[in-house]
């Protein structure tokens, strides 16, 4: 049942790393407007398995995009600076809205290993009742 334990470990944590990473895509995408918001990145990494032969991902520190935010002009907006301009916010809708559909498709892949493991181990128990 070792192996079948492994599977559904190394699912659980696909499922979490991609749930963060849409969470974080989620406030990107909320923030696109706020002036000096910079985009926020989830890091994926191998997480020290107490087995050694299994690797799962976990979510590291989340990073912020160091690109250059945008200058706006906008004299009448409160945060413009003497000649007019104010930062704006370095989210790019479309690479939001890309990077989560492949999120969503990774976890939609992740949850399907995790169903077609527990149907399996199913079967298994079935078959050693038998």
């Amino acid at each position: 049942m070792s192996m079948f334990d492994d599977a559904m470990s190394v699912t659980m944590s696909g499922l979490k790393a991609q749930a963060t990473r849409l969470r974080v895509i989620t406030e990107n995408i909320a923030n696109v407007d706020t002036p000096g918001f910079r985009r926020k990145m989830v890091p994926f990494e191998i997480a020290d398995s107490s087995s050694g032969l299994i690797d799962q991902v976990e979510v590291g520190k989340v990073e912020l995009d160091d690109s250059e935010l945008p200058e706006i002009h906008d004299p009448a907006h409160p945060m413009a600076n003497d000649s007019g301009y104010y930062q704006g916010s370095n989210v790019n809708i479309v690479i939001e809205i890309a990077d989560a559909r492949e999120a969503q498709r990774s976890y939609e892949a992740n949850l399907k290993i995790y169903e077609q493991t527990k149907q399996m181990t199913a079967g298994l128990w079935d078959l050693l009742r038998n």
